[in-house]
């Protein structure tokens, strides 16, 4: 599937095209009854453009079909007990909150996540997740819910096992369990730790036990990371400085233009302009939700990860996937997953794009904080170097190029860019 389709598909596409129709006809209305005084000047498709980017024109959270509870108060109680426990880790000490840090936007400000051990690659932020059809940086995870089960038994992260986990649950959250859920099956008889991902004897234990018992820890493992999800669906990030400015461009407002300074517009206009940006950093969140190879220096040149093209398989092979029986959604409602190709030469070393909301408090950046300054980012962008694996997007000079050209950019620009990513935060609020 072509990622303009893919696109297409997406909650806020057919609400951005509708907007863009009717706001190209608006936008010369309101541009031209504020015009002599409009101290910045835009065409009236930029305008819609614009329009487009406001935040709240990402609408309502998506609902994910495959978890029942998410919207449930109750579940997200539950979900915010099991984030902040230390008890979901091997040693005691770690917790979801260890790398989605409240003071810390909910991500962790590392180069690489540090957990029990050290991972592979950055912390990405939980605010605007629940926008997102794919999670983690090679997307191999469909759902919030599903997303939260993964590092609670990977060795570098939480380093724990799924009987473990169910026992805690068993002994410290009986209520809490069975308010959401109901009543918790039969667990007697349960090693003290199983887990098909484990070690050699965890994984031993785990198919030593009985059809019957390991569904009923997987059911109970699913809910855990469902009720997980209800509770990150209240973590939202606020309007920016951009969004502010935004609004007062396409209502023709001259006097609220000034929240940004003339640098930040400058960096705005390459932004949409010459910068290319726009291109994937599109939409309310400014991300398209795709998977693209940009040239990003691996760690390790000798052993480059592969991204996407790795990611896609892990997702097709999830038993807690939407398509799996730990889903709560119809086939027929896991249409994303049932279109995916996992041989897409495109994907090799392709990484999610990430929201550019609140990305000035974010260092470092890429999957693995290859880039300490956002003026480091835009520079490799200006620079495009070639991929070390797979394809890089980028357009080089003297390269033909079906869908980019290649991006010139100043030193004046590149600053003028930085500048303007520092407009896009704005506060990250957990509701109540």
């Amino acid at each position: 599937m072509n990622r303009a389709a893919f696109t297409v598909r997406l909650p806020w596409a057919a609400r951005v095209l509708a907007l863009l129709a009717a706001l190209v006809v608006t936008a010369v209305a309101a541009q031209s009854a504020g015009s002599a005084a409009m101290r910045d000047r835009w065409n009236a498709e930029e305008v819609a453009l614009l329009a487009s980017m406001r935040l709240k024109e990402a609408g309502p959270r998506r609902t994910d079909t495959s978890n029942a509870y998410e919207q449930r108060t109750d579940a997200a109680a539950f979900g915010r007990a099991l984030f902040e426990d230390t008890r979901l880790s091997r040693n005691g000490q770690v917790s979801c909150a260890s790398c989605h840090s409240a003071d810390k936007q909910f991500q962790d400000g590392r180069p690489l996540g540090q957990g029990v051990g050290t991972g592979k690659r950055r912390t990405m932020p939980v605010a605007g997740a629940m926008h997102s059809p794919f999670l983690f940086w090679d997307g191999r995870k469909d759902s919030a819910w599903s997303q939260a089960l993964g590092p609670l038994e990977d060795a570098a992260e939480h380093g724990g096992n799924r009987v473990r986990f169910v026992r805690l649950v068993q002994e410290q959250y009986r209520a809490q369990y069975q308010q959401v859920f109901g009543p918790l099956p039969d667990l007697a008889a349960l090693p003290a730790d199983a887990s098909p991902n484990g070690t050699d004897a965890e994984r031993a234990a785990w198919n030593a036990l009985a059809p019957g018992k390991r569904d009923a820890v997987n059911r109970v493992f699913a809910n855990m990371g469902k009720s997980i999800a209800a509770f990150e669906r209240t973590i939202s990030v606020g309007e920016s400085r951009f969004d502010r400015y935004a609004q007062a461009t396409v209502s023709g407002d001259a006097r609220a233009q000034d929240v940004l300074s003339q640098q930040e517009v400058r960096g705005l206009r390459l932004f949409l302009g010459k910068g290319q940006c726009v291109t994937c950093h599109n939409g309310p969140l400014m991300t398209d939700h795709a998977f693209h190879n940009t040239g990003v220096p691996p760690l390790d040149r000798a052993k480059p990860d592969r991204g996407r093209a790795d990611g896609v398989k892990k997702l097709l092979a999830d038993e807690f996937n939407c398509l799996g029986r730990y889903s709560d959604a119809k086939p027929g409602q896991c249409g994303e997953l049932q279109f995916l190709a996992a041989d897409d030469a495109a994907q090799l070393a392709a990484f999610r794009t990430p929201s550019l909301r609140n990305v000035a408090e974010r260092a470092p950046y890429m999957h693995a904080g290859q880039f300490a300054s956002l003026r480091e980012v835009v520079q490799h962008y200006a620079e495009s170097p070639k991929a070390v694996l797979g394809h890089s997007e980028l357009a080089r000079p003297g390269e033909q190029h079906a869908e980019r050209r290649p991006i010139q950019l100043s030193p004046a620009d590149v600053a003028d860019l930085a500048a303007f990513l520092q407009t896009l935060t704005g506060p990250v609020v957990v509701a109540r």
